[in-house]
């Protein structure tokens, strides 16, 4: 199933699926405790933003007997590129290196996580070009 490029999650599904994504596959009572441990919200709430994550086509929905297993369709880390691609998409390509100069200072990396982005950058910097062209409006960069 291939995501929609219109998809938008809420920061209450996103909470939702790290857990979805740490328990793997679980029920929603599972997921209600957990979720509770972190937040004051009523099952009614959680269970509302299951049906959501569902019909957004984010979870695989079983039914056993009086209760509901879920489990996460797209792994974490392959549905943040789908978003976070998307959402990229929308920015004019002369900024992108500035926005993530911000962003690293902010994340929490191990050091083979360094290793790889230094080598992907390392790899990158042999064809790079001087200055990226301005992919927004017609000569306006």
């Amino acid at each position: 199933m291939e995501l929609d490029d219109s998809l938008t999650i809420s920061p209450a599904e996103w909470e939702i699926m790290r857990v979805i994504w740490t328990l793997k596959e679980s029920t929603s009572k599972e997921i209600i405790d957990q979720v509770q441990m972190k937040n004051n919200w009523s099952d009614s709430t959680i269970k509302t933003l299951l049906r959501r994550l569902d019909k957004k086509g984010l979870l695989s929905v079983k039914k056993e007997s009086h209760r509901f297993r879920y489990e996460a369709i797209y792994g974490e880390n392959e549905l943040m590129y789908k978003v976070t691609s998307n959402l990229l998409s929308h920015m004019c390509d002369m900024h992108k290196g500035a926005l993530l100069e911000r962003l690293l200072p902010e994340m929490q990396l191990f050091k083979k996580d360094i290793e790889e982005l230094e080598s992907e950058l390392t790899k990158k910097a042999i064809t790079a070009p001087d200055k990226v062209p301005c992919n927004c409006l017609h000569d306006m960069c």
